[in-house]
């Protein structure tokens, strides 16, 4: 017995029980298995694959990448398993697209219906405020189907995902979660952000309580006013940038400026921090029935350096392949790279053009092109992996054994796959 409690005969009346139910077994470990190597070059493979077919390979490339993340996570030892196909992606994709197509069509020519009827009568500042307005309606029309594109993707790909040859998969409910979306957003913008926690827990809540492991379905526990520490860093680099403002206006001393950019650099940690934190938050609190539970514990700090660190090196990785083709491209044309930045316009002079010339020329385009596609594949190699290991080792399942009661779910059948997320670019994440 503590001296406290010795000492003290109300101590333990004082005392918060803290004790829980020990769990029937063992937290189970998540073990991640990728390795660089075999990663870099499949990521190499599909991306020259995609540029040699302008594109067309992409649906499949990014499957097969998604297919080795998800063989390399192993629960307990059992490797997860994912079922999608590039065809899938494709057709949804071409489904996606020619409805947006028509869809924004419409809305183009209500729009200019509504323009020459508003602003027929003049061009005063009234009508070209209008005009600005109008023209960005259209990024507004768009907004409800970004929405609808994550969760549609979360669903397909959940749906497509199996361990133990036990199927995920989400209820089909992606227009409530839109407008949900869409009134939480304007909460937070309105409340200018202090009620982001809000905003995240009853979006996550929406998507967790209407996802299943077989005929067994998550529950999202807590509150959202738990999320609020996360939000700490955000608080920081507002009074770094709100504090130091309000000193250079009031005091004309512009070397408050100094830490109003300090602020600003600060929110993109704040935001690295609040979404490693959140989703630690979140994650120990979910529940898949009513015995199987969670412990998340990744770091923001590792995050956010492997984040930043890991863009740098692919960026130098990057650089240094556009380097060697320029290197060899100006040897071909005859000139050094200074040459080429200073000469501009007279490069094309007609005196200077040979075959020589325009084979060096199209090395350059080459090398342009190289170079995007080896920082896409080094990020997956520098940032993308690493992130992913991390999140997985640091999490552990509760009372395991219960997950051996649950039974297969049927196939979810979705027929525009992650279309809509392809077709807005909002479901470019592995």
């Amino acid at each position: 017995m503590s001296s406290d409690f010795s000492n003290d005969p109300f101590a333990r009346l004082r005392q918060s029980d803290t004790r829980v139910a020990a769990p029937s077994s063992p937290p189970m470990e998540l073990e991640y298995r990728g390795e660089q190597g075999p990663l870099f070059w499949l990521a190499l493979k599909t991306a020259l694959l995609t540029l040699v077919t302008l594109g067309f390979y992409r649906f499949w490339a990014k499957t097969r990448i998604r297919k080795y993340f998800w063989s390399a996570t192993a629960p307990g030892g059992d490797p997860m398993e994912y079922t999608g196909n590039g065809l899938e992606k494709l057709l949804g994709f071409l489904i996606a697209v020619a409805f947006l197509a028509i869809y924004l069509g419409l809305f183009q020519v209500l729009l200019s219906f509504v323009g020459m009827s508003v602003l027929s009568g003049g061009d005063g500042p009234e009508a070209r405020a209008m005009q600005v307005l109008l023209g960005q309606a259209t990024l507004l029309a768009v907004i409800p189907f970004i929405f609808y594109a994550q969760y549609r993707a979360r669903r397909y790909i959940l749906s497509r995902t199996r361990w133990r040859g036990v199927r995920f998969g989400v209820d089909a409910a992606a227009w409530g979660y839109v407008w949900r979306a869409i009134v939480h957003s304007i909460i937070t913008i309105l409340s200018l952000g202090l009620l982001l926690p809000r905003q995240t827990f009853w979006l996550e809540k929406y998507k967790i309580d209407r996802t299943w492991y077989g005929n067994t379905k998550f529950v999202q526990g807590g509150k959202w006013t738990n999320l609020y520490p996360a939000m700490k860093h955000y608080f920081i680099a507002a009074a770094l940038i709100v504090g130091p403002g309000l000193l250079v206006v009031l005091q004309d001393q512009f070397v408050w400026l100094f830490f109003t950019f300090i602020g600003a650099a600060w929110f993109y940690y704040a935001f690295a921090y609040y979404r490693v934190e959140s989703f630690r938050i979140l994650g120990d609190q979910k529940r898949l029935g009513d015995r199987v539970g969670f412990i998340t514990a990744p770091r923001a700090a590792k995050v956010f350096w492997t984040y930043v660190l890991g863009a740098l090196l692919a960026s130098t990785c990057a650089g240094l392949v556009f380097s060697a083709f320029s290197l060899v491209a100006s040897n071909f044309m005859g000139l050094t790279t200074l040459d080429l930045l200073a000469l501009g316009d007279q490069l094309f002079d007609p005196n200077n053009l040979s075959v020589a010339f325009f084979f060096g020329a199209a090395l350059f385009v080459i090398g342009y092109i190289a170079m995007l596609l080896s920082y896409g594949v080094f990020g997956i190699i520098f940032v993308s992996q690493p992130v992913l290991e991390h999140y997985v080792v640091e999490t552990k399942i509760l009372n395991s054994d219960a997950l051996d009661d649950i039974q297969q779910r049927s196939r979810d059948e979705m027929v525009e796959a992650e279309g809509f997320a392809d077709a807005l670019d909002v479901g470019a994440a592995i």
